[in-house]
């Protein structure tokens, strides 16, 4: 109700005329009890208009609701401030699990779980707690602090500057405590050498070593075992490049060299066992052999009639200074080394060193055949080793010198893998000799014979799980073989 109405309500009496002069006093006694009532109803009307209550509310809906939303997000904000205290209780887990009680911080690391039965969080640290040390260095009752903004740039820079001189003077120690522990398990050679000295022990460079043993060798007073022995322990050196030219600096090479015009086979075979180690991937050692005189001498061994030891070491040495050096193999063209070779092939019991000396001839066609071709790709090599090789007249002199009958014979040898050998050379000549194994009934039917062998020995490794096996290799050599010579 209005003000006004309601003053009219309960003030209706004093509007009343009065004529009477008592009842002027009484409307004048009157006056203040309903000035008083007014007061009263008014300020019980404005209570009604500000309480929340819906009954007695007379403001706009929406107003109310955006009111009692501010509110509530007040009340949240206090709540979230009174829930952060600046002190609050860490939580020390254990190994076990056990209930975490709201107010409670944990430890970064920690397995936290929700127990689904009971509906309490649960807490208990990792199998392999990394974190042990980390949490003994924190104030119990502190709350952990994980807020990464709080952290500059320069304080990063400064942190990882700190990280590095640490980590600087760590590498310090260690190589300090490192070498200390050498020390103590190592000690000088200076001082090593003075004990050997008292112990008439002497320390010796590799170089003093061959030199010791050249000279044991080339003494007269040395006995053939001390001879022998000297040339065996030389050739376990001069396996390394630096040895091996070492020897040539003080004239070692050449008193081996010499060592193969001894009229003892042993030396003559211990002394080509050296050179043999000494040429192999070695071009300064095989030029100063080859104008030492080491070819003629090796070819001599290899011509005569020598024990088949002394021929296989001959022979050895013989390959390693032909090897990736057209000038030499020019040279053993020249003093008809073909034909010293056909000689050993034919020579009774001399079957070992026929597959030695095919697998050398194979070696040496296409050692010449990928040489000119990587020349013409890559144009990597130089014009006069290139020019060396074509000069190298292979092919030509063992079509003539009956390379192609002797090694097509050769197919007949009984092992397995002298077979390969020979199938493989035949292959490198096939381009040379042609005309010669159309004419040969005698390889066509070798080549047959060996097929036959084959297919089965392929069939059984294909049972046994082996698709591209060693047999089946030799028979796809066979079968190119005979597909060219149809």
């Amino acid at each position: 109700m209005a003000p006004d109405v309601l003053r009219e309500s309960f003030c209706l009496p004093l509007r009343r005329p009065l004529t009477m002069p008592h009842q002027g006093r009484l409307l004048f006694r009157m006056a203040p009890l309903c000035m008083l009532l007014s007061m009263l109803m008014v300020s019980c009307f404005n209570f009604c208009l500000c309480h929340k209550n819906s009954e007695f509310a007379l403001t706009n809906p929406e107003k109310r609701e955006k009111s009692s939303t501010k509110e509530t997000e007040r009340k949240e904000t206090v709540a979230e401030e009174e829930l952060e205290p600046e002190i609050l209780e860490v939580f020390h887990p254990t190994h076990e699990w056990q209930a975490l009680h709201p107010g409670q911080a944990v430890a970064a690391g920690s397995h936290v779980r929700l127990n689904l039965q009971t509906g309490a969080r649960e807490v208990k640290l990792q199998d392999e707690d990394k974190f042990q040390t980390n949490l003994k260095g924190l104030k119990k009752g502190k709350r952990l602090n994980i807020n990464t903004n709080t952290y500059t740039s320069q304080d990063l820079k400064n942190a990882l500057a700190k990280f590095k001189e640490g980590a600087e003077m760590e590498n310090s120690k260690e190589d300090q405590e490192r070498q200390a522990k050498v020390k103590r398990l190592f000690r000088p050679i200076e001082e090593l050498k003075k004990d050997f000295e008292e112990l008439n022990v002497v320390i010796e460079t590799d170089m003093q070593i061959m030199v010791r043993l050249i000279n044991k060798f080339n003494s007269s007073s040395s006995s053939l075992e001390e001879k022998i022995a000297a040339l065996f322990d030389l050739e376990y050196y001069v396996h390394q490049m630096d040895n091996a030219q070492d020897l040539l600096s003080f004239g070692g090479l050449q008193v081996v060299i010499n060592g193969l015009n001894s009229t003892e086979p042993l030396v003559k075979e211990y002394a080509a066992f050296v050179l043999g180690a000494a040429f192999s991937s070695n071009p300064k050692v095989q030029v100063e052999a080859i104008e030492g005189g080491a070819l003629q001498k090796l070819l001599v061994i290899l011509a005569t009639e020598q024990p088949l030891s002394t021929k296989k070491k001959a022979l050895f040495a013989l390959c390693s200074l032909l090897r990736h050096f057209p000038y030499a193999q020019q040279q053993f063209l020249k003093l008809g080394g073909l034909q010293v070779l056909r000689s050993l092939v034919q020579e009774k019991g001399m079957e070992v060193l026929a597959v030695r000396v095919v697998t050398l001839l194979y070696d040496l066609v296409t050692e010449k055949m990928f040489a000119e071709e990587d020349a013409e790709l890559m144009r990597d090599m130089s014009p006069e080793k290139l020019q060396q090789y074509r000069q190298v007249r292979l092919l030509p002199s063992l079509q003539e010198q009956g390379w192609c009958e002797i090694t097509a014979h050769l197919l007949a040898l009984p092992e397995h893998d002298a077979r390969e050998k020979v199938l493989q050379t035949l292959g490198a000549l096939l381009a040379t000799c042609r005309d010669h194994f159309h004419q040969d009934t005698q390889l066509r039917g070798t080549l047959g014979t060996l097929q036959a062998e084959y297919q089965a020995l392929a069939a059984l490794e294909l049972q046994e799980g082996e698709d591209e096996g060693y047999f089946r290799e030799l028979l796809d050599s066979i079968n190119s073989l005979l597909t060219e010579l149809r």
